[in-house]
């Protein structure tokens, strides 16, 4: 009797796992799901995988739009324009049916490039404390694309994704630069707003273009052939992954403040007679000990009054070059393992005590200057009561290492996530498309003049929906100021951004007001977003009294030992922003050598000069890494792109 109903139970199995082989359940795209925004007023693309040749049925708003699979079992059905609305439901039919619900219609914009668009806003957060309590939307919504490669083939699906609304909570998982952007333009438009998110920090933009797009840059075409062998990635990962923990392991057991895997010098009662002292912050490069690396100790004692004592508490470390682990009376409260997050660590409750304390905090640099960047906060916080942590420290090398050679970054590698990031994307109709990219090109910006305009025609060419509105923020200022006139690989970059104005239905978002000198990944992401869509109202919601942008440099005119400039976008007029002098104008003769030059706004124009410059050919504003004086603004309140007059 048991023989005979297992034998049954296995037969039904096997019936039923062939009927599964025969009839797949229908498969959607991870787009294609509960709470997705799809664009209005144009036409929508729904499609996924059946059976080949199964009859699929999409049901939305009221009536039935019909296709088959083809003999892959690929299906696609293109929907009518929509208006903007919902939240609307969605049935899709054949062997098993899919319902969607929450489905908004609205704008849907892709939020692209590299670290500073994916910055997400838990990382800007001290910022915006007010912004992220009161950011409950659910017409502002994002779907968080997963950062993957692939060099052989365009994807058709994400491994992972899902769309989440606005709230206190999701928000925090948001790009900061992408939901400022579409909070904005949800005040102005009243719409529903859909923010793909699709970015990697560090990614230069051959890795965003396509097979086809590549043959135009045959060194980064080859370069895309070349990663297509996984044996060949994964000899690279396992050489590098032997290389760097063989490092790491040999630091560790040559730190004479980590012996044995236990941590010697993090105890209070160390005696420290022989550690030297540096003021913090600064780089151990300007000690006695020069640029050295490896694994360094800095401690400091500091007083904790009897209303702070055993409270939790909040330590801030600023930036520190590369790694850290921190330790407060013994107890490890947090680690970063590279240079540029900040240090944010929660100190538990009982840990701080009346009196003294200590503040231990073990650094490994494997390359390049070590130390806690300048600028920056290094204190401890408990309700309204701080402790100031900058000053005298005591320090001392654990051990010195031979540089570590950096990791092969195949991620990065020429368009690997045009395959894994962008391809799934082109079915699904979008409004346009935000751009925060460029640091990782600066080393050859004369080669973005021509990498940035192709990769808004290869976008353009594989949504195969018109020339769609391409937004582009501009570098913010960045490494610290020069006081003289000097060549600039940034500057060069955000030249090439402002000539690619060139390519139709494009903008440019100017941001050289607000970066931070010692921070690649300045925090105000609140004006990128504001001034993308001032970007976005003037081409994409065609708002063409709105002055969107700062004045942009038009034409130069010699008169005698004088320049005299030209401008668009001047708005109410041209102002130096805090009613003083034009800062950051230089210019030069035929000799080629700019320098520090006197400017003044004389109506709509700007005249330039300079008593050292009696015939005067060329003139540049803003030409730096940070021009942290530049201060051409509009009465609108935009800063003027920085420019050049010369390419000599």
């Amino acid at each position: 009797m048991n023989r005979m109903a297992s034998s049954k139970k296995l037969l039904i199995a096997i019936i039923l796992l062939a009927a599964s082989l025969v009839y797949p359940q229908i498969k959607l795209p991870k787009l294609i799901s509960d709470g997705m925004v799809l664009q209005r007023e144009v036409k929508l693309k729904i499609w996924g995988w059946a059976s080949p040749k199964e009859n699929v049925t999409v049901k939305f708003l009221g009536k039935n739009y019909y296709t088959n699979a083809d003999s892959n079992g690929a299906w696609l059905i293109n929907l009518p324009k929509q208006k903007a609305g919902g939240p609307f439901r969605m049935e899709i039919d054949a062997s098993n049916s899919i319902v969607i619900n929450n489905i908004l219609i609205g704008d849907v914009w892709v939020c692209s490039g590299q670290s500073n668009m994916e910055l997400p806003m838990r990382r800007v957060s001290p910022l915006y404390q007010e912004e992220i309590a009161n950011s409950q939307n659910d017409y502002i919504r994002q779907f968080t694309v997963p950062q993957k490669y692939n060099f052989k083939t365009p994807q058709k699906d994400f491994e992972t994704g899902s769309w989440k609304s606005a709230d206190p909570i999701n928000v925090l998982d948001f790009s900061a630069a992408a939901y400022f952007f579409a909070k904005e333009i949800y005040s102005k438009h009243k719409v529903p707003i859909g923010i793909i998110s699709t970015s990697l920090g560090g990614s230069p933009a051959q890795a965003w273009l396509s097979q086809e797009a590549l043959k135009e840059f045959p060194r980064y075409y080859d370069e895309a052939q070349k990663f297509k062998d996984d044996n060949l990635i994964k000899e690279i990962e396992e050489s590098d992954s032997k290389r760097i923990n063989a490092w790491y392991s040999l630091l560790n057991q040559k730190d004479e403040g980590y012996k044995g895997n236990t941590v010697k010098w993090i105890s209070e009662k160390l005696n420290t007679g022989d550690w030297d002292t540096m003021k913090i912050p600064g780089y151990w490069a300007n000690t006695k000990l020069g640029a050295v690396n490896g694994a360094f100790w800095f401690r400091k004692n500091f007083l904790v009054t009897k209303s702070m004592a055993q409270k939790e508490a909040k330590l801030n470390l600023g930036c520190i070059v590369d790694a850290d682990s921190t330790f407060v009376n013994g107890i490890f409260v947090g680690n970063v393992t590279y240079q540029y997050p900040p240090r944010r660590y929660e100190i538990p409750a009982n840990v701080l005590k009346e009196g003294e304390n200590t503040i231990v905090v073990r650094v490994v640099n494997s390359s390049g200057r070590g130390g806690f960047v300048l600028g920056k906060d290094y204190e401890i916080e408990a309700g309204d009561e701080k402790i100031d942590l900058k000053g005298e420290w005591i320090y001392k090398l654990g051990t010195k290492m031979e540089p570590l050679g950096s990791q092969t970054f195949i991620r990065w590698k020429a368009g690997g996530l045009h395959n894994a990031m962008l391809a799934p994307l082109f079915n699904f109709a979008i409004k346009g498309a935000a751009w925060y990219q460029g640091e990782s090109n600066t080393w050859n910006p004369a080669e973005y003049r021509k990498l940035l305009p192709a990769l808004i025609n290869d976008w353009r060419n594989q949504w195969n929906v018109g020339d769609f509105p391409f937004l582009i923020m501009q570098l913010a200022n960045f490494m610290e100021a020069k006081p003289y006139p000097t060549e600039s690989n940034w500057a060069m970059l955000r030249e090439a951004q402002l000539k690619t104005l060139s390519v139709k239905n494009t903008a440019l978002a100017v941001g050289i007001d607000i970066g931070e000198w010692n921070d690649i990944h300045p925090l105000n992401k609140k004006d990128v977003g504001k001034r993308l869509a001032l970007a976005a109202e003037k081409i994409a919601y065609n708002n063409k009294s709105i002055i969107s942008s700062g004045p942009i440099f038009k034409s130069i005119k010699i008169e005698g030992s004088k320049a005299v400039l030209s401008f668009t976008n001047i708005g109410g007029g041209l102002v130096a922003k805090g009613n003083g002098q034009l800062k950051e104008f230089a210019i030069a003769g035929a000799d080629k050598k700019f320098v520090w030059a006197k400017a003044e706004i004389v109506g709509s124009k700007i005249i330039v000069w300079s008593q050292e410059v009696t015939s005067p050919v060329a003139v540049r504003y803003a030409w730096a890494d940070n021009p942290a004086e530049a201060n051409l603004f509009n009465k609108e309140g935009l800063p003027a792109s920085p420019f050049r007059t010369d390419d000599f």
